[in-house]
Formats: C-alpha cells, structure tokens, sequence
C-alpha cells in the first residue's frame, strides 16, 4: 500500500492520468461529434433520395396506370441499392415490391410524413430478414397506397463501426497512457532521481558532486548544466572561505606570536619611558600590518564573492593603460630603467575599471620591486591586444622570474619564493590577480619573459563603436519621445 501511495504522488504518474484524462475526453467528444453528424448527414441524403423516388413514381402511375407502376417497381427493385418499394391494393394485399412484411398498423395510417419502422426483407436465397427504413406512404387514386423507403442497414452499420472504433480508441488511449508513464518513469524519474542523490551527496559536506548529464541537450540536461555550474561557484566560494581560514590560522600565527612576545618583552625588561614608547611603536607598527593583510584578504574574498556581471561596462583599454604609464613612468626613471606600452588601436573590454586598474597596479609595483636586478637597466612593458577572441592584457618585467614548478602555486595566498621573503609583502598580488581575472571570466597566464616574468589575463570583447551608435539612438529616441 505505502508503494501504491508513493506511486500515486509521483508527478509522472500524476501526468499519466491528466494525460488519459484530457485525451479520453478530446478524443471521445471528437467521435460522438463525427458519429451525430454523420449519421444527420446520411439521414438527410436518405431522405433526398426518397423525394426524388415519391416525385417519379406517382407521375409514372398518372401517365400509365398501375401496370405502368408495377413494371416501374419491379425494375426498381432489383437494383443492387438499399430503396425500399410496396404497392398495395383498397384490401392491402401485395401487389409489386420488395418488402415481404410490413407492420399492419403502419399501413393502415393515414398519408405523413417519414418514419422510421421494422420490416421484414427477402433476401437473394428467399429467406426473410428483419431491417430498419426510413419510409413514406401516400395514397394513388382507386386505392392503391405506396410505400417508398429507404434501408437504413448502410447507416447503422457505419454507426457501428463509429462505436467500435470509440471503444478500440480508448483501449489505445490507455495503452499509450500506460506507456507514457513507464517513459516518464523510467527517464524522468530516474533523471529527478539523480538530482535529489547529488543533492543530498551535497548536503553531507561533498561539495565536488556533480549532477549527472546525459549529452541529449533536452531541458534536464540544461538543468543540470546550470546546477553544475551553480556548485562550480559555491565550491569555489567555499573554497576560498577555507584557504582564508587556513591562511589566518597559518600564516598570521607568527606575527600574532611576534606581536605578543614584543608585549612580554616590553613588559619584562622595559624600564625607562623611552624602552616602553619604542616597545609600543614597534607593537603599532605590527598591528598595522596584520590590519593591512587582513584587509588584503577581504578584499580578495569580496571579488571572488562578485556576481561576473557587477559594475562591469565598456572601457577602452589605451587611454586606462596611458594614464598608469603616465603614473609610473617616472618612477621607472628614477630606478634607472623604462616602461613602455604596446596597446592594440581601438582595443575596448568589458570589466570593471576600477579592478583592472588595481591589478595593474599591483603587477607594475611588483615589476618596480624586482627588476632591473644584477647590474641590467630595469625593463618593464605592459601591452593589451586581441587573442583567440578575447582582449590579453600582459606585464613583463627583465627580473629573475619565477621559476616553471612555483607558477601553478605563486596565486595562492601568502605564497612567496625563498629569495624574496626578505622583501617587505604579503604574497597577496598575484592572489589579487587571479580574482579579478576569474571575475571577468578570465584566467591568470604566467610565463618566462627570457629574462624576467610576463603576467597576462584575458577579458571580454567589447565594440565601442556600435555600443556608441546604440547610445546615440536612444538619444534620439528619448529626444523625440520628449518633443511629443
């Protein structure tokens, strides 16, 4: 019974029977529709035919009397077509015709209109059959009555076949629903099921479940496609809560450990004003600096946590990356060295300026920090050009680089290379990078410049010009809607 039940709540059950329901009804009303009518527009040719039969026979009785009647009933009768004919005398006894019996009372009435009646029939061996007609009776002068009919044996047993074919249409209908619930049982169901298995893989903690696809790009397929890249993102998320956990546990252990021991020591061995001010100096200098990685670090997790399409608009790339050389070209100056641009014409992303803008920031004031080591003039270039349908913006710098193993891990937070862990930092610029870039869709590339490093990350196309022409129409269209 608990099986029957859970059956009978199952939407591909619930849509089998809504399925019966709906074609039963359309179908059978389409029936009963066709069968009445059908059978309206036989009677009517029936009745057609019987007119144009009563019309010819009484102007053949006046122009040629009875015999002229009978021989005329005679011929008519032995076609192969289902009219009826009976000629009786004032006595009622047969004179020509095929109807073998007639119901007295029939006979006996007065001249009307059309009537359905039962008679008895001789058929082509001499037996006698019961059939249903459709007949008229009228009066001759010298009182000879006529009947004219028509057999109505066509008519019911179309009708029969109507009904036949109404019930094998519902078996049909049932057969189908039938099948159509083991499809959507099998299919659907099992698909649900999947759903609801990965789903609660999911809310056990295994957040790298994956719902399944069957590679037929049908809705379900497109369901999963977005759920998939749904959990894509929360692990991503989640992820990144985790390596910021970690990195404060790990990371921020020694200078929390370096702070507190500078307390202890203060407060142990610090005798004058003097010993303590500098104590506390030191202990603000440090306290600063865990604010400012902190602070790194919820910015990071703040952009990972950016929907892709937040505060993103057309920006042309030259003029942003002019403006940054302008800023910084002095600076490489002053260090002995230059910075020069390279910027495809007519280059325009989509992105968020302000991110961008800080990410070459960073990756400029980490070019300043390390190049130009070793006695070589300092070299640094950023330039912007279109690859593979995307807009590559790239920094290299001529320093030692960083070496082909320490790439795939140097974007994650506070890692650095042994030799410049001397240098003042955090290990977060490059963390920075791969944020921004995976927030406009893109990845972080970092390859050997031959000397030194080239950092690149790729952003979305954008055509300034049309996004211009756009603009300006609907201009026009607001100035014109404002003129009405």
């Amino acid at each position: 019974m608990n099986r029957l039940a859970r059956l009978a709540r199952t939407t591909a059950f619930k849509l089998s029977i809504l399925y019966f329901a709906v074609f039963t009804g359309l179908t059978g009303f389409l029936l009963v529709y066709i069968s009445q009518n059908t059978n309206r527009l036989m009677l009517a040719q029936v009745t057609q035919t019987l007119n144009a039969e009563i019309t010819g026979l009484p102007e053949e009785y006046a122009r040629g009397g009875v015999r002229a009647l009978v021989a005329s009933i005679d011929s008519r009768a032995r076609r192969p077509d289902a009219s009826l004919y009976l000629l009786t005398d004032f006595a009622g006894n047969l004179i020509a015709g095929n109807i073998r019996q007639m119901p007295r009372i029939f006979l006996d009435e007065q001249e009307g209109g059309f009537q359905r009646v039962h008679y008895l029939r001789l058929t082509a061996d001499g037996a006698e059959e019961q059939r249903e007609a459709l007949v008229r009776i009228f009066d001759l002068r010298g009182g000879y009555r006529l009947l004219v009919g028509r057999d109505l044996g066509e008519t019911r047993i179309l009708v029969n076949i109507l009904s036949e074919a109404r019930i094998l249409w519902i078996g049909v209908v049932v057969i189908m629903a039938l099948v159509t619930w083991v499809f959507v049982n099998r299919r659907v169901m099992r698909r649900i099921d999947d759903i609801a298995d990965t789903s609660r893989t999911i809310m056990q903690g295994d957040l790298s479940g994956r719902l399944p696809m069957a590679g037929t790009d049908d809705e379900f397929d497109r369901l999963a496609g977005n759920l998939n890249r749904m959990l894509e993102r929360i692990e991503v998320l989640m992820q990144g809560m985790k390596d910021v956990t970690d990195n404060i546990a790990h990371d921020l252990k020694t200078p929390l450990t370096r702070l507190r021991t500078r307390v202890e020591t203060a407060l142990r061995d610090a005798k004058t004003d003097a010993e303590y001010r500098e104590a506390l100096e030191a202990t603000l200098d440090e306290s600063d600096n865990l604010i400012r990685i902190f602070n790194s670090l919820l910015h990071i997790a703040r952009i990972e946590a950016m929907a892709s399409g937040d505060a993103m608009e057309p920006v042309d790339l030259k003029p942003l990356i002019e403006e940054l050389a302008d800023l910084y070209a002095p600076l490489a100056e002053d260090c002995g060295g230059a910075l020069e641009i390279r910027v495809e014409p007519g280059l325009a992303a989509r992105c968020n300026a302000g991110l961008i803008t800080q990410v070459l920031v960073n990756l400029i004031e980490n070019a300043l920090k390390y190049a130009g080591r070793a006695g070589t003039p300092l070299k640094i270039e950023v330039s912007a050009q279109r690859r593979a349908g995307r807009a590559w913006i790239s920094v290299s710098d001529n320093g030692p680089g960083i070496p082909a193993d320490m790439r795939g891990s140097v974007t994650d937070r506070f890692v650095r290379l042994d030799e410049s862990r001397s240098e003042p930092g955090h290990g977060l610029g490059l963390s920075l990078v791969r944020a921004v870039a995976r927030l406009h869709g893109g990845e972080v590339e970092l390859q050997d410049a031959a000397p030194g490093l080239t950092v690149s990350f790729d952003l979305a196309l954008e055509n300034l010009e049309e996004d211009r022409a756009r603009d300006e129409r609907d201009g026009r269209n607001g100035a014109g809607r404002r003129d009405r």
